[in-house]
């Protein structure tokens, strides 16, 4: 079960003249190495749900992604790509020795995760994908049937929004929670450490990267799809999502299709946050992966 624990070690990283801070957390021989979602989110909430994995005997790393948290935030949207995140999350690896990790991606972290292991697959032990995607077109298909289940009429309102940038009107923000709370975080209240993330998102990297909300996706990721490339990842791959997840079973499914060593685990009565709203079922299903894909 997750619970708040300070971190043994608080460590600035240089990354192209920038201040990157990252947390570690125990002092196992493998390490689980967290990237978080967002874009734009600092780590807290997926740092909080995992730093208990150093009861299991493991080291847990996790950092600040530049733009957030405490490392530096710089205005140039330049930086908002998924190839420089790739570069410093590497450089944070090598800066901190970590050696070959267990790579964990949660959303838009499972993103960054899959480009990270295309690129630099011989530093993964295994790779855990957590309520993502490999194929963005599909998933905004996906993400459609979820906005039809809130009816026609709903529906008709949020496109005119979205078709006059209105997107900030109370309906269509009323609509926006609705399907938060259906498909993000089904809890009626949302844990601390998730609520510590969102109060403090950079919207400059989200918007360059994804777009105005969960829903809708208009940044510069929107065609990004890897599926084609996936069956060169010959590494153990774990993806876990929930049953009511934005990012949903059938995105999870079509990555463990093209995946060659993959295992899936939908987690019920969950969406986007299964660690929080099913830790029951989460933990010990990655912990279990752990074990059999370890090097001890």
């Amino acid at each position: 079960m997750w619970r708040e624990i300070s971190p043994d070690e608080r460590i600035e990283v240089e990354v192209d003249g920038f201040k990157v801070v990252t947390y570690s957390f125990g002092q196992g021989e493998e390490t689980v190495f967290c990237l978080n979602g967002g874009p734009g989110l600092p780590c807290d909430y997926l740092r909080d749900a995992h730093s208990c994995l150093i009861d299991r005997g493991y080291r847990v790393v996790s950092f600040d992604q530049l733009g957030t948290g405490a490392s530096n935030r710089p205005t140039d949207p330049s930086l908002w790509t998924i190839e420089r995140y790739v570069e410093e999350t590497e450089t944070v690896r090598r800066v901190l020795n970590l050696g070959k990790v267990h790579m964990l991606g949660h959303s838009w972290g499972g993103w960054l995760a899959i480009d990270y292991a295309l690129k630099y697959p011989q530093n993964l032990q295994s790779l855990i994908l957590e309520d993502t995607v490999a194929d963005m077109p599909h998933l905004v298909s996906e993400l459609e049937r979820l906005r039809a289940a809130l009816g026609s009429e709903t529906v008709t309102m949020m496109q005119r929004h979205e078709a006059q940038g209105t997107i900030d009107h109370p309906e269509y923000l009323a609509a926006i929670t609705i399907l938060n709370y259906r498909h993000v975080c089904r809890l009626s209240e949302w844990p601390a450490p998730v609520r510590r993330s969102l109060d403090d998102w950079n919207m400059g990297p989200y918007m360059t990267m994804q777009g105005p909300n969960e829903f809708l996706y208009t940044g510069n990721l929107k065609d990004w799809n890897r599926i084609p490339d996936l069956p060169s990842l010959e590494m153990p791959v774990l993806i876990t999502v929930g049953e009511h997840d934005e990012l949903t079973p059938a995105c999870a499914m079509q990555m463990k299709n093209a995946l060659p060593n993959a295992e899936l685990c939908v987690f019920r009565n969950a969406s986007h946050m299964p660690f929080y709203e099913n830790p029951e079922a989460y933990y010990p299903a990655l912990t279990d992966f752990l074990v059999r894909n370890g090097v001890r």
